[in-house]
């Protein structure tokens, strides 16, 4: 049980980091970027993917059962 509540802390730290970069990079369509040029710049950043990687293990610690 232990085990799954750091993998479930852990995926909702990474999912928070990758989540505020992501955001963090929307200042980027107000300097004239379009939203084509943004999700293509989203895709080269790889602390952007750290929300979809968060969210897999928060979704794993969650459903997954555990052996008893």
């Amino acid at each position: 049980m232990a085990i799954r509540l750091v993998i479930f802390l852990t995926g909702f730290g990474l999912s928070v980091l990758g989540g505020v970069s992501c955001i963090m990079y929307l200042n980027l369509l107000a300097a004239g970027l379009t939203v084509q040029g943004y999700i293509d710049f989203i895709l080269e950043r790889t602390e952007c993917y750290l929300l979809a990687a968060g969210i897999v293990m928060m979704t794993a610690a969650i459903y997954f059962p555990t052996r008893r």
